[in-house]
């Protein structure tokens, strides 16, 4: 029989591509729901932020940040800005390349990651925010 079992977390940001390790509120709310097998999605509600996996570690969340000011840099004019006027075309862009949603594996209670590996949610909007990330555990 399959179980769906669903929690939302509520984190503040920083805006501006505040990076932050999740990774700790998935496998509480792991444990929390005692999925033992089966998958969990975890989904970031909005369109200028982003769920990734990195090496949550200083010099590599500098890259990541460096990384993404070449690809779409926040200072260049963008149509969507012409629009709405917020100024935050980049943020919608950059969140479209990385995407707003990750699935993991569950196994033996514990979310399946590399070693090195954590789950991180990055918020690229021009102002802090209160992001709402729902978590879904799929299994038995």
């Amino acid at each position: 029989m399959v179980k769906v079992k669903t929690i939302t977390l509520d984190i503040p940001t920083k805006g501006d591509t505040d990076i932050i390790n999740i990774t700790g509120e998935v496998e509480n709310a792991l444990h929390e729901v005692k999925l033992k097998e089966g998958i969990v999605n975890i989904s970031l509600v909005g369109s200028t932020g982003a769920i990734t996996t990195i090496e949550y570690e200083p010099a590599l969340v500098k890259d990541l940040k460096e990384l993404l000011e070449n690809l779409i840099p926040k200072q260049k004019r963008y149509c969507h800005d012409d629009t709405w006027g917020d100024a935050n075309g980049y943020a919608h862009l950059r969140s479209s390349i990385l995407g707003t949603s990750k699935t993991f594996p569950v196994c033996k209670g514990k979310i399946s990651l590399g070693t090195w590996q954590q789950v991180a949610l990055i918020d690229f909007d021009n102002r802090p925010r209160q992001r709402k990330v729902i978590l879904q555990f799929v299994g038995e």
